[in-house]
């Protein structure tokens, strides 16, 4: 069965860190470009970064250019968000997805397997 698996998610003040995880389980992730996204309350589903199969290849929203940094193990069949210099805006629930090609997009219309979400709420 093919499942992600997002974690990592939490509440953190204004300034902080997470790192959110991707893990990969009844496929390898190898072959595939990973996108994360994330959903506010009220608001459509948006494309925060994006890695090709290699790892050579990035793609980062504007609001998180400088702050987010993507990257994958391939050996962990895992994907990681580190997300820095985290403010309010950041807040919502964070997706994994894979997308068949291999070198990724922001667009989520892109994407086929996803994960089941992980919450991150930036609040003092």
């Amino acid at each position: 069965q093919l499942q992600l698996v997002e974690s990592g998610g939490g509440l953190v003040q204004p300034g902080g860190s997470l790192r959110l995880s991707c893990a990969a389980s009844g496929f390898t992730l190898d072959f595939y470009a990973i996108g994360w996204f994330r959903q506010a309350p009220g608001k459509e589903r948006e494309g925060v970064s994006c890695i090709g199969s290699s790892g050579g290849n990035t793609a980062y929203a504007d609001s998180v250019k400088g702050r987010f940094t993507i990257s994958r193990d391939n050996g962990k069949n895992t994907v990681y968000l580190q997300m820095n210099s985290l403010n309010s805006e950041d807040t919502g629930v964070y997706y994994c997805a894979v997308e068949p090609g291999s070198s990724g997009s922001l667009n989520q219309y892109e994407y086929e397997y996803w994960g089941q979400g992980t919450q991150v709420t930036v609040s003092s």
